[in-house]
């Protein structure tokens, strides 16, 4: 594995433990500026959130700086890769309603805690949206599509490549009752990467189907507030 690639997974595994250490430190700095209030907790993990992401985000494109100013040879064309990114939405979005419908013959509940809470946070702190709608999508592609599954393909075929990664990707969301549903996604913005290897194409799709789940429950008045 590439040195980048390495970085960029150790930036992304730093990003996703800091929360314990990182929002009692913001909750201490907006304390110590006098900031207060019953939301100073949910402020500080706002802020927190959204500053690590966007370090995550800043540091990732700076180690695949080189990578993105040359096109493979293998890459689709451009018509070819806005179909795949097109089509790459109504796969996920498939392949999540088929999930979701399985995990409900063995009981599970429908519907995402973790989506329930980070509309909490957007609408408290509308600048989540940047990190659940545009940062989350694009480092999770970058590692789960990109890295973990590029990586995997160099030795195993499509499928095992797949599952590895579509399984930490599910498992990076800390919903192990949904384990079924992230990995049918993941499967979908594996298949439209290899039909295109463009990595491009499922972070458009991955972008856009968390635009499309997130606006679709977000209260209307909380656009007054951009």
């Amino acid at each position: 594995m590439k040195r980048e690639y390495k970085i960029v997974l150790l930036t992304y595994l730093i990003m996703q433990l800091s929360s314990p250490v990182g929002v009692p430190f913001t909750y201490y700095l907006l304390n110590g500026l006098g900031f207060s209030g019953k939301d100073l907790e949910s402020r500080s993990l706002s802020l927190w959130l959204l500053f690590s992401f966007s370090a995550a985000f800043i540091v990732t494109l700076y180690c695949l700086r080189r990578e993105m100013r040359f096109r493979s040879q293998k890459a689709a064309s451009f018509p070819v890769s806005a179909f795949w990114a097109s089509a790459g939405v109504f796969l996920a979005l498939f392949g999540q309603l088929a999930a979701a419908r399985i995990e409900m013959l063995f009981g599970v509940e429908p519907g995402s805690e973790n989506t329930r809470e980070i509309i909490g946070m957007i609408e408290k702190a509308p600048a989540i949206f940047l990190v659940a709608a545009v940062f989350g999508p694009i480092l999770e592609e970058v590692v789960f599509r990109k890295i973990i599954f590029g990586t995997c393909m160099q030795r195993l075929g499509f499928f095992p490549s797949a599952l590895i990664s579509s399984l930490f990707f599910s498992a990076a969301h800390m919903e192990f009752e949904h384990l079924l549903l992230y990995t049918a996604i993941g499967f979908a913005f594996c298949y439209v990467y290899r039909k295109t290897n463009r990595i491009l194409v499922p972070i458009f799709s991955h972008v856009s189907m968390n635009v499309i789940a997130i606006l679709s429950q977000l209260d209307p008045k909380i656009f007054s507030m951009f």
